[in-house]
């Protein structure tokens, strides 16, 4: 498909979200323009979509990133203690449990997902998971 405007979306330093069009630059501010956005690919650890990543004592700069599956339904997160978390996507509700969790080497500073996954077929290869 062509495109006649690409959209990005970039986090700032100061943990704020802005949308630009490419490859002119102009930002969009117009939030319900933003809103109707279907986005091809999520890796912002901010927005209200993602507002269940955050712990109940997590500060803004513990997780480092995210990645949406294809299908759109599950998040992957990486953070500073070395734990990457799978969600549902979107999880706008505040301090969601986790689904799945797996210790890593410290500071997780990327992830991708490479699979379909699904909770239940979690529950089968790992029934005495806790999900």
């Amino acid at each position: 498909s062509n495109f006649s405007v690409v959209i990005s979306k970039v986090s700032t330093g100061s943990y704020k979200r802005q949308v630009y069009e490419v490859p002119s630059g102009k930002q969009l501010v117009d939030q319900a323009v933003i809103d109707r956005i279907t986005w091809a690919t999520w890796t912002s650890v901010l927005g209200d979509e993602v507002i269940g990543i955050w712990s109940r004592h997590a500060e803004k700069a513990d997780v480092n990133c995210a990645c949406v599956s294809h299908s759109g339904i599950n998040l992957v997160t990486g953070d500073d203690f070395g734990m990457v978390k799978l969600f549902d996507f979107p999880c706008p509700e505040k301090f969601v449990r986790t689904c799945f969790c797996i210790v890593t080497a410290k500071n997780t500073v990327d992830v991708m997902v490479l699979c379909r996954f699904s909770r239940s077929r979690m529950m089968e290869t790992s029934p005495t998971l806790n999900l």
